[in-house]
């Protein structure tokens, strides 16, 4: 097991900077409220690196998340000026509904679950999100479900690369048991939960579909 020392030795030596007070100056931190959860982003030097409250309130995660996600070491603090920093840092957040909260380059569903008749499952953290074939091959269909069922915005991906991911994705689905009805349950009746897909066709494409 990697000791914390250990690990900011090696990541200052594969060219990570260890920052001073001065040169360690964050760009903003915005609050994400909604969906009954809170996460922060500490915007810095282009990364943005999110947090929940209670690392952004311990220093060494604090220090090992910036290290990891955005290659700087924020300087050492003593305990009570770094909660005395991370106070001040919470109360001049800039404050924004959870819906608008970006996108997550490290999004990755737990699986994808296939119940025949062009019907699937996606399942992410917890919950399940149903599409037909269709619906998961169009990203924007997708994306739009996911921030909808799951609050979560699934990163753009460019066509091709999108339906090579969906294609894999399809090739590689969990078959879910026969359960009885399955078999007279049709397509209508399978969408009859997806209202919100209605006239998405006719909706203006993200940038790049």
């Amino acid at each position: 097991m990697v000791t914390d020392t250990e690990f900011i030795r090696e990541s200052i030596g594969q060219g990570c900077a260890m920052l001073s007070d001065g040169e360690f100056v964050i760009d903003r931190l915005v609050k994400y409220v909604g969906n009954g959860r809170i996460r922060w982003h500490v915007e810095f030097r282009g990364h943005r690196v999110e947090f929940t409250t209670g690392q952004l309130k311990k220093q060494p995660t604090f220090r090992r998340k910036m290290l990891e996600q955005a290659s700087v070491l924020p300087p050492q603090r003593t305990g009570a000026n770094y909660r005395r920093w991370a106070i001040d840092l919470r109360k001049n957040a800039i404050e924004l509904p959870w819906r608008d909260r970006p996108v997550d380059a490290g999004f990755a569903i737990d699986r994808l679950v296939g119940h025949g008749d062009d019907r699937w499952t996606v399942e992410y953290q917890g919950k399940a999100i149903k599409f037909t074939t269709t619906k998961l091959r169009r990203q924007t269909s997708f994306r739009k479900r996911m921030l909808l069922k799951a609050k979560v915005l699934p990163p753009q991906l460019d066509p091709v690369a999108y339906r090579k991911w969906a294609d894999w994705l399809i090739q590689n689905a969990t078959e879910a048991a026969p359960q009885a009805g399955d078999a007279v349950m049709t397509e209508k009746s399978w969408l009859d939960d997806l209202p919100e897909l209605a006239g998405w066709q006719s909706d203006a494409p993200f940038e790049g579909e």
